[in-house]
């Protein structure tokens, strides 16, 4: 395992890390509180030190997972969990689903949420506290950032920073961030086949210096190279919810990807491998729900990093959608790409926050 930084923090943290929700939520399998908390310890053995969860996952169950696995106040490990849903004052129902569930950022709120957060942690202080689904108008309001700036002198958390989701909060609100909050991460899904809009944020966290974390670095596992035509998912599992095209034609882009593998390398490390070709990116967060996969993806740090042909050969392929013909959507009568409707979504989210 190899190891970096957060820029203008004191958090070195493993180049992949682990992201709880693999093991806390049904989305991607179900796994006992032993089995969970298992993988849990091998991620550790195998060299991550990073987890990242949130309060919402399971109503706490991700963060629980973490103190029965690793105890209080463990030393060898970081953590990084998210705040903002009121999980608290929701029905079993609601929270079981996977509608979006109210935000809440009143001092009163927050306070609470961060006491709650540390004791299902086990823990004193929260390294890195993050926004989950941040909104606009988080930019613009002074009070959120006064009450994380007082858990601060508290020693209640070390850092704050935000973890953005693409259907509720993203170009804008990541760049409004990264200009004018001091946050200490940006949270993104970025990934070989989804490069935009994730690499929208890439000149400003270069000129602020501050890291970021890259979630669905396999492009919810296209990029792990197992699908077939044939590839069925669970009922409760989210992939489930994909249009049969993102399947058949993500399969044909990985036929032009088959250079990344001559050298023994998976196309999950290199996938892994890709992204962390950009030095601001300070740890990978893949979906992690078995042994095997564990060991594959913590090994890709130790890898040979992609040769600059490497590089300049997936910019030429990107440049050409992987010569895939662009995916066309259906939306009210209307033919348009996929990137035209992540467009279209963005201008409509920051219309309603004007």
């Amino acid at each position: 395992m190899k190891f970096r930084t957060l820029p203008n923090t004191d958090l070195t943290i493993s180049e992949v890390g682990f992201g709880v929700w693999t093991v806390a939520t049904d989305w991607w399998g179900t796994h006992t509180d032993e089995e969970a908390i298992a993988l849990l310890r091998q991620a550790r053995d195998a060299g991550i030190t990073f987890f990242d969860t949130a309060d919402t996952y399971a109503n706490g169950r991700g963060e629980t997972l973490l103190r029965d696995a690793f105890g209080p106040n463990p030393q060898d490990v970081i953590y990084a969990t998210k705040f903002g849903y009121d999980i608290y004052n929701t029905s079993a129902e609601e929270r079981r689903g996977q509608q979006e569930l109210p935000h809440r950022f009143d001092r009163e709120f927050v306070r609470f949420a961060c006491e709650q957060s540390l004791q299902r942690l086990g823990v004193e202080q929260i390294p890195l506290w993050q926004i989950h689904n941040a909104r606009i108008s988080g930019v613009f309001e002074d009070e959120i950032w006064e009450i994380l700036e007082e858990l601060k002198n508290e020693g209640k958390i070390r850092h704050a920073g935000v973890a953005l989701g693409p259907a509720n909060g993203w170009i804008t609100e990541g760049n409004g961030y990264l200009k004018h909050r001091p946050i200490a991460a940006l949270q993104i899904i970025y990934n070989l086949l989804e490069q935009w809009p994730g690499n929208e944020f890439f000149p400003a966290a270069r000129e602020r210096e501050v890291g970021l974390l890259v979630r669905v670095p396999h492009s919810s596992g296209m990029l792990e190279g197992h699908y077939t035509p044939d590839t069925v998912f669970p009922p409760n599992d989210h992939r489930r919810h994909r249009p049969r095209s993102w399947l058949l034609n993500g399969i044909k882009k990985l036929e032009t990807l088959d250079f990344l593998t001559e050298n023994g390398a998976t196309l999950g490390q290199q996938a892994i491998k890709f992204i962390l070709s950009e030095p601001l990116v300070a740890s990978v967060l893949p979906n992690i729900y078995n042994a095997e996969q564990l060991r594959e993806f913590a090994a890709a740090p130790d890898l040979p990093d992609l040769t600059p042909a490497d590089l300049e050969r997936l910019a030429e392929l990107t440049q050409i959608n992987f010569g895939v013909p662009e995916e066309k959507m259906h939306v009210k009568g209307e033919s348009m790409s996929v990137l035209e409707e992540w467009e279209k979504e963005r201008m409509a989210v920051e219309a309603g926050n004007k």
